[in-house]
């Protein structure tokens, strides 16, 4: 068992469908190596949240949930490099869960580039109170 500092507090986690589709709806996206960040800004700065969108596509049960405790322990080292006043969820779109420590830097250092490219990017029109029309 970890102790209550490693832990993942419901603060810093994107819950509702409604808060993934205000910041699917915001259009503003990087992509690389089978990951996708999607970002929004918020009014308050209380820190960054994060969601997590691991489809059955990826895997059986046990490759979702090693990409979503991967995306998760990255996300918690990575927290002073983001933007306190966004939302950032991820999309996986690959079933290789990268191994190890350094598949663990692996990850941190995409989600860090990804994270700043699609912070950098203008929000696209349609964004806000509009539901992301789904594309196939």
């Amino acid at each position: 068992m970890t102790d209550g500092a490693a832990s993942f507090p419901r603060g810093a986690r994107i819950r509702s469908a409604a808060d993934f589709a205000r910041v699917y709806a915001a259009r503003r996206t990087a992509a690389a190596a089978g990951l996708v960040v999607h970002v929004r800004r918020r009014d308050d700065a209380t820190g960054p949240r994060l969601g997590l969108s691991v489809s059955r596509r990826v895997g059986n049960a046990v490759v979702r949930n090693r990409w979503k405790r991967r995306l998760r322990e990255a996300f918690r080292r990575i927290v002073p490099a983001l933007a306190a006043d966004h939302d950032y969820c991820v999309v996986v779109r690959t079933s290789t869960v990268p191994a190890g420590a350094s598949g663990q830097r692996e990850v941190e250092t995409l989600l860090v580039e990804l994270g700043r490219r699609a912070v950098g990017r203008r929000e696209r029109p349609g964004g806000e109170g509009q539901s992301p029309g789904r594309r196939r």
